[in-house]
């Protein structure tokens, strides 16, 4: 099948990847000509492991192009995917700027019927303002698709290539014919291609998001709880996850999700409750505690070195905003790092991927740079250091010497924000440890 996916970032690259993988011819499209230049080459403009090796195996075999020409890829392809951004505007609605944009170009391009499918997480109706762009600038027939992707940055190859569920939003059953044969070599092994309205499908995306960020939030505040009354949040964790109704996933303690998807739909999905008169309690009360949440672990430095951290030194582990990942998009470590510095304290910060893109989130969220170091290796972090914060759970941090992290900081203090270590073990080694919702070793 001939596609043209619009939109080389994340979700448009690996998806254009994945889709060439299983045989098909895929145009990837961006006005961006640097990237365009560079995806040439064969490098990937973003970190997703395994994704640079299929990148380079689909161009050698000639089944993955690029290129800035939307016309000339809609001239192409079949079936059109819109993969562009959908940032967060001040009210919190999606801003479909860039996706309105795309289906003007592609009305004023059309050379034949088409399969237009929406990639991008769009707030509902947009299925209908897209159909209808198009259709000021063109007579083909148009069908419109929408397909929101479920992808989890550090997996997203997997992901696509062995989904869970796959879901079709179509009024047009030759979309619907087209679509489920697109995607039959992603699910041999039976998971489900689920068919519905467009509406449904644009609600299905926000509805999977703000749902995973509420099970976060929850189990956040139940560390809370147990911090406060003694309980042990991994006791109580394990003792919940074991009932089948309410599962293992996503239920893990820490500084707060971030990133590019939980933030910006939990927003989205709360201003289209508003613009229909209703008030999404529960999705408010997950953004309202994870906002919280991201403030725990400055609060136990705080708590332990007071308010004023003037001459303190910190090291921190893990600066993504979860591991395998260099995006620093409402990383926890943002927020961290900024109550540090702002109480007077240098930070010495570590991460395996994200200390490149570090240093401009960083400096984009107003944090004072001179205070913060960026270094090369986990333990050079350890200089000078008073206390360990582990933010990011990277494998490399999963079992360090424990001995050299204590003959190293000046006071012993290891604050653990993901809840990986041991107590018990870490305090062999003369180590005072502080999890998210341990009881007190």
């Amino acid at each position: 099948m001939k596609i043209a996916v619009v939109g080389t970032g994340y979700v448009g690259l690996v998806a254009g990847t994945c889709f060439a993988e299983t045989g098909n011819d895929v145009i990837c499209v961006d006005i961006d000509e640097a990237k365009i230049a560079m995806l040439h080459d064969g490098k990937s403009p973003i970190y997703e492991p395994g994704l640079s090796d299929l990148l380079k195996k689909n161009i050698a075999e000639a089944r993955l192009q690029f290129t800035t020409d939307l016309k000339e890829a809609t001239h192409a392809s079949k079936v059109i995917f819109l993969a562009v951004g959908t940032p967060s505007s001040k009210d919190g609605s999606a801003d479909l700027t860039a996706v309105m944009n795309v289906a003007e170009s592609i009305g004023k391009s059309l050379n034949g019927e088409k399969v237009v499918v929406n990639k991008s997480t769009v707030p509902v109706g947009t299925a209908e303002k897209v159909r209808a762009e198009i259709e000021k600038y063109s007579e083909y027939p148009v069908h419109i698709v929408s397909n929101p992707e479920f992808l989890k940055e550090g997996s997203a190859i997997e992901d696509f290539l062995k989904p869970d569920r796959v879901v079709i939003g179509t009024q047009s059953d030759d979309a619907w014919e087209v679509m489920s044969h697109l995607y039959q070599p992603f699910v041999r092994q039976g998971n489900p291609i689920i068919r519905m309205s467009n509406v449904s499908a644009e609600i299905t995306k926000y509805a999977a998001n703000s749902m995973l960020a509420t099970k976060i939030s929850f189990i956040n505040e139940i560390s809370q709880l147990c911090d406060i009354v003694g309980g042990d949040v991994d006791s109580v964790r394990r003792g919940i996850t074991t009932d089948q109704r309410i599962g293992r996933h996503f239920l893990y303690p820490g500084p707060g999700y971030g990133g590019s998807c939980f933030p910006k739909d939990v927003k989205a999905l709360l201003k289209i409750g508003q613009e229909n008169d209703l008030n999404l309690q529960i999705v408010q009360a997950a953004m309202d505690a994870n906002e919280r949440q991201k403030k725990v672990l400055s609060k136990k430095v705080k708590q332990k070195f007071g308010d004023d951290l003037n001459g303190k030194i910190f090291a921190v582990w893990g600066l993504a905003f979860k591991p395998n990942t260099d995006d620093m998009r409402e990383a926890p470590a943002i927020t961290l790092i900024e109550d540090l510095t702002k109480a007077g304290a240098k930070i010495r910060a570590f991460d395996p991927i994200a200390r490149e893109t570090a240093p401009k989130a960083l400096e984009d969220a107003g944090v004072n740079m001179s205070k913060v170091k960026i270094v090369e290796k986990h333990y050079d972090a350890l200089n000078d250091a008073d206390a360990l914060i582990l933010v990011t759970e990277w494998n490399d941090f999963r079992h360090p010497d424990f001995e050299l992290i204590a003959s190293k900081l000046k006071s012993k203090i290891l604050f653990d924000g993901r809840n990986i270590w041991m107590p018990e073990f870490v305090s062999r080694s003369g180590l005072e440890y502080t999890g998210i919702g341990r009881s007190p070793m």
